[in-house]
């Protein structure tokens, strides 16, 4: 079985002929000798040397946590006739001394005020949040920071897997090196409960080999939510000196158990307005939809829901700009094939057509993008995930047609990126997944995650890409 697992297209081994040339199952001609290809093109690689995996490696730390809000209640059968248990435990709280009440606050506040930064602050608005609930039951600031600690609780959002990973550059600020370009990367952390939660890296990339990730801070920092609508919110992030130290946990009905699969892209509107924007996975713990990350600025985050008949399922991904005036995604609503979508309406999606289904033994099961399309001369450089053999995740490209992204030009018979033998555990075994790379010049850096639980790095040439692939 571990050489089975260790094969690149986790599938089956690949047969030979009597030349020694692999056959279909690898998508390698078989009427052609590897000599045959040297001569053709003496710099050929196979897929599976295609990308050049780096020595990072970023992996959950269950040190960095946040505090978010926190609620209780009695059983249905139980509540009737009875006060609140939330307002019942403030007056527990206010029938106290006011000297041990005094005390309590310092005590908590000490080691709360090491780990996070403006923590009395979040405990005041926690309390406003609950006045409607428990009532106005204190005047003094120090009761009021008591008891909105009680509605409260440390979270440590990345303390079982940080992966999926996906990255945008961040245009406006300068790189510390010549040629490099400084990047936003967003990662799918999961804590108790199994609950995803999105968090941030800086970090810079010199176009070749060189990626640096600037350290996190050690605070972890929630937003202040601001509703306008039942499914638009504005996410205030003003208390973050750094990016890494938001974290947008669940919110709305509808995230309740997690935020998943951020997919960025820097998006460039027909009157070259340049925004951040990234779709995302709500699920409750029965239904998933799409929901999308307005980046107005950095400390300042709209989220708000899309609609129409194509939202209802995962893994989405905006074009980085408008195609023939439409705004286009990709998804895979059938939960088996790519789709492109097409809108008039950046949140309403209506219709959609499936463009590209599973062809070779790595994708049998299903297949999907791994983040926004990228635009280079011959195209748009897709990523992709194919699902095969004991549910292995592997990652594969596609190029579409720059003018009607519908048509699949070529395609990768071999995945680029696949779980080798000392990859193969984690959180979820045999999971080799992306959510979107980055283009500098005619190269790629992929950051990829490993098993569902950690995130790695690795950087292609364009041109290698596109010379392992096949007609579509």
């Amino acid at each position: 079985m571990s050489q089975l697992l260790n094969t690149a297209t986790l599938s089956v081994e690949s047969p030979a002929d009597d030349r020694g040339v692999e056959l279909p199952l690898t998508g390698q001609p078989a009427n052609v000798t590897t000599a045959e290809l040297e001569r053709i093109h003496p710099h050929a690689k196979t897929a599976a040397e295609v990308f050049t995996k780096l020595d990072l490696e970023l992996k959950p730390d269950p040190s960095r946590t946040v505090v978010r809000p926190f609620s209780f209640g009695y059983p249905d059968a139980f509540a009737e006739g009875r006060t609140p248990r939330v307002k019942a435990a403030a007056e527990r709280v206010m029938a106290l001394s006011p000297e041990m009440r005094s005390r309590m606050r310092d005590l908590l506040m000490k080691p709360m005020c090491e780990r996070h930064r403006n923590v009395k602050d979040t405990f005041l608005r926690r309390y406003d949040e609950m006045r409607g609930e428990i009532g106005d039951v204190a005047a003094d600031e120090t009761d009021r920071v008591l008891i909105g600690a009680y509605f409260s609780q440390e979270y440590a959002f990345e303390s079982a897997a940080l992966f999926n990973p996906s990255m945008v550059a961040l245009t406006e600020e300068a790189p510390s090196r010549p040629g490099a370009i400084r990047f936003l990367l967003s990662l799918r952390g999961i804590g108790e409960g199994h609950i995803s939660s999105v968090t941030f890296r800086t970090g810079e990339w010199d176009g070749e080999h060189g990626v640096t990730l600037d350290p996190p801070s050690s605070h972890g920092v929630p937003p202040r939510v601001e509703q306008h609508h039942d499914d638009w919110l504005r996410l205030i992030c003003e208390d973050s000196q750094d990016p890494s130290e938001t974290v947008i946990f669940p919110v709305l009905p509808s995230q309740r158990q997690g935020i998943e699969d951020v997919r960025l892209v820097n998006f460039t509107d027909d009157d070259g307005t340049r925004s951040i924007l990234g779709t995302y996975t709500a699920f409750d713990g029965k239904n998933a939809r799409q929901e999308m990350l307005r980046g107005v600025d950095l400390r300042t985050v709209e989220m708000r829901a899309l609609t129409g008949r194509m939202t209802g399922y995962k893994g989405m991904a905006l074009f980085p700009r408008r195609i023939n005036g439409d705004f286009v995604m990709l998804g895979r609503q059938d939960s088996e094939n790519i789709w492109l979508l097409r809108s008039d309406d950046m949140d309403t999606w209506e219709t959609g057509e499936l463009i590209m289904a599973p062809k070779y033994p790595w994708e049998f099961v299903q297949l999907g993008n791994c983040g926004s399309p990228i635009e280079i001369d011959e195209g748009w450089l897709v990523f992709t995930h194919g699902v095969g053999l004991v549910r292995g995740y592997c990652v594969g490209a596609c190029l579409l047609d720059k003018d009607d992204p519908s048509k699949v030009l070529m395609r990768t018979p071999s995945p680029l990126l696949f779980p080798s033998a000392e990859q193969r555990g984690g959180y979820v075994p045999n999971v080799t997944y992306s959510c979107g790379g980055l283009l500098h010049g005619r190269r790629v850096l992929l950051p990829y995650a490993i098993g569902d639980e950690y995130s790695a790095f690795a950087v292609a040439e364009v041109d290698d890409i596109l010379s392992v692939m096949e007609p579509a």
